[in-house]
């Protein structure tokens, strides 16, 4: 059975940033779910030749998504900033994330 896009979407919760504040050294992006609740946080700080990447969620039970939709966010900071070294900080709850498969 083949589902419609916006059946497709509702089958899946996803989650979103909402940017809160963007500057030329600093990003604050809320994430929040299809509800629009606030479900955690990226930020990103530019320093020079260096990007400083921290997130965390704060809601169980959607990790995955908030695993892959930070993961493109860094992967799109690198290409933004080839010459820049990205460090990156991702929690869901008190575990870390480990992006070291991916990150390649």
């Amino acid at each position: 059975m083949k589902l419609k896009n916006s059946e497709r979407r509702r089958s899946k919760p996803g989650l979103f940033f909402s940017p809160e504040m963007f500057t030329s050294s600093f990003h604050l992006l809320n994430v929040v779910n299809a509800q629009d609740q606030a479900v955690g946080l990226v930020a990103a700080l530019f320093a020079e030749k260096k990007v400083y990447v921290y997130g965390i969620l704060e809601k169980e039970g959607v990790e995955e998504d908030f695993k892959e939709l930070a993961l493109h966010y860094i992967k799109g900071l690198a290409k933004t900033a080839p010459d820049a070294e990205v460090y990156s900080c991702v929690y869901s709850g008190c575990r870390k994330i480990d992006f070291q498969d991916e990150a390649e």
